[in-house]
């Protein structure tokens, strides 16, 4: 199997992005899997990998672009100013600037057919949203770069899988938010997702209600019977087996979550605080729907720990190899879906 090149982007310069990224890299072992490519600054880098004494090993390659990448080193394409102020654990306009900057220079890349995958570090979403970045998130921004008619933000690990119906949306706005079109929508990508990127073979969904106790027949909403629920009839009657509504406090509690291939939740916090209670070190954010394989670590900032050398790089790892999986398993199931033999003997 050929290393495949995926492309890195550092995030805001002064949260945890370059210290988990360093100390990623600074694993041979990923090396041996891919061709890394941090977008970024060789200036930063070098910055706080002198904070970090154990990456002494660490070899890198300053490149123009990911076309000229070293396929034995860690390369950096430098697409932030050397002037940039690197002030660690503060919220600045430059840091989240350089965020931006980064990302941008990433996907264009992408475009170009120089990466292959793209793993990205985290940005603060109330800084850069301005004039120059008017969405909530990366997951909002690559749906739009790459021309998907939707995506699902997809919290994986090697235990659990956990989507969400709404994004980065104010509760207020939920209930509005979630229509049988909308439901069906995510379920459609999720399903789709875990047969081509997760290589599950019938997978089974489950669905979590939005009401305390899902409703409860209608004396706490009526979201789970006049919307949800027909959802879920309209995905079983497609062939998805999709199960539901749940209610939430009692399925997690009891660790349903673990007989199902995936979770759809209605909003962020009720699907990402249960994932990040059980998973937060090894979580990764997938973003599913997209035509490109996109992951990153299911952490923030966390501007607390900058620059301390106290941050854990597990999920940054975990995106990364989950990135390099995705990538083969997709290639592996567009391969099957070619040749019909070997789709009748997977089925």
């Amino acid at each position: 199997m050929s290393k495949i090149v995926v492309g890195i982007t550092q995030g805001d310069t002064n949260g945890i992005g370059y210290e988990v990224i360093i100390k990623t890299l600074s694993d041979a072992r990923v090396l041996d899997m891919c061709t890394p490519v941090v977008y970024g600054s060789s200036k930063a880098f070098g910055f706080y990998r002198k904070q970090i004494p154990e990456t002494d090993n660490i070899n890198t390659n300053v490149i123009a672009s990911a076309k000229d990448a070293h396929p034995k080193r860690v390369n950096i394409v430098n697409c932030i100013d050397d002037n940039m102020q690197i002030a660690p654990g503060h919220l600045t306009k430059s840091g989240s600037q350089a965020a931006i900057m980064a990302l941008k220079c990433a996907v264009k890349e992408m475009k170009e057919g120089y990466l292959d995958a793209l793993v990205t570090a985290p940005f603060n979403k109330r800084a850069v949203s301005d004039e120059t970045f008017n969405f909530p998130g990366h997951t909002e921004y690559l749906v739009d770069e790459f021309g998907a008619k939707d995506g699902l933000m997809f919290l994986c690990s090697d235990k659990m899988r956990v989507g969400v119906a709404t994004n980065h949306l104010a509760l207020s706005k939920v209930p509005e938010a979630i229509t049988v079109e909308r439901i069906m929508s995510k379920l459609r990508l999720m399903n789709r997702s875990l047969i081509e990127d997760f290589n599950i073979v019938k997978p089974k969904l489950a669905v979590l209600g939005l009401n305390p106790h899902s409703g409860d027949r209608g004396l706490l909403g009526d979201e789970e019977m006049n919307v949800i629920t027909p959802a879920i009839e309209c995905a079983n009657r497609e062939g998805i087996l999709a199960f539901g509504p749940y209610s939430p406090d009692g399925f997690f509690s009891i660790n349903m979550q673990y007989k199902f291939d995936a979770v759809l939740a209605m909003y962020h916090d009720q699907g990402l605080i249960p994932f990040k209670a059980l998973a937060f070190d090894s979580g990764v954010n997938f973003t599913a729907g997209l035509p490109i394989v996109r992951t990153s670590p299911d952490h923030g900032t966390a501007f607390d720990l900058a620059g301390e050398n106290r941050a854990n790089p597990q999920s940054m790892i975990s995106a990364i190899y989950m990135a390099i999986d995705i990538y083969w398993n997709r290639k592996r199931y567009a391969e099957m879906n070619a040749d019909p033999v070997k789709k009748y003997d997977m089925e």
